[in-house]
């Protein structure tokens, strides 16, 4: 089953990305918008393989480390093999939910994804208060056990840099310890210069604006976390596996796994 994609005439992050991924669930606007950043940006495309790689590796390392429900923010549409099929082979019982702010990866998703113990809900990682409190997402996710919270090239996304702070303050205040965060950013330490500017100035042309962000200043994101080894590294350096099917390497972002810790009694 395809992806509803609605009249939208704008490119966007989600579409735009499954361009990159070679995706069918895309229209003119983002293969454009994808056609230019690879004409400026020559591994975009690897970049793009490199975030689906480190968030299944991701999600394979939090369900072995016991996590069995998962918040999935910014999730994009649904591509194979999706994140809750990678969770339910460690953790048969896990939970999924699926958040976006684009109503076509909303219904995407709830088209193909949906099932028992995965839901897919509308919310907006720049109000996550409201994502916390949907009755949905609370109906589903005990929040008095560990989640693994998702946020794969997703916050350089929230271009204003004390927002950024706050939605992640916000989310790891709701979670107890033991509870994990995994975080891809685009960094401005490891980018060229020119693709940085190439690709602010793509992404100001679409729904979703973009910041990249120092290497300090992801660091200072996972504030109130233990980041896990390897630590804050490029995404194909995030404990790599030979049969990985997303090998590629791409320098421009930064991947990290956090947990929060058990309190010393």
């Amino acid at each position: 089953m395809s992806a509803p994609l609605g009249d939208q005439t704008t490119a966007s992050a989600a579409r735009i990305y499954n361009v990159l991924l070679g995706g069918g669930d895309n229209h003119a606007a983002d293969r454009e918008a994808a056609a230019l950043l690879m004409t400026h940006f020559p591994t975009v495309r690897d970049a793009a393989r490199a975030n689906r790689g480190f968030l299944l590796r991701a999600v394979r390392a939090m369900a072995e480390a016991g996590i069995d429900q998962f918040l999935d923010l910014g999730c994009g549409l649904p591509l194979t093999p999706n994140t809750w099929e990678i969770a339910r082979r460690r953790q048969p019982e896990a939970r999924m939910v699926y958040v976006d702010n684009d109503e076509t990866v909303v219904a995407a998703g709830q088209a193909m994804m949906d099932r028992p113990g995965v839901i897919t809900v509308h919310g907006d990682l720049r109000e996550p208060d409201k994502i916390l409190d949907d009755p949905a997402v609370r109906g589903l996710l005990d929040f008095d056990r560990p989640i693994g919270v998702l946020t794969v090239a997703v916050l350089h996304f929230v271009v204003d840099d004390e927002q950024a702070r706050r939605v992640v303050t916000t989310l790891r205040e709701a979670l107890v310890p033991g509870s994990r965060l995994a975080m891809t950013h685009v960094c401005s330490d490891t980018m060229p210069l020119g693709e940085a500017a190439v690709g602010t100035a793509v992404y100001k042309r679409t729904s979703n604006p973009v910041r990249p962000r120092s290497r300090a200043e992801i660091t200072a994101l996972f504030t109130g976390f233990d980041l896990v080894d390897p630590g804050l590294v490029p995404l194909a350096e995030w404990r790599a596996e030979p049969d990985d099917i997303y090998p590629e390497v791409a320098p421009e972002s930064l991947a990290g796994v956090g947990v929060i810790p058990t309190l010393e009694h």
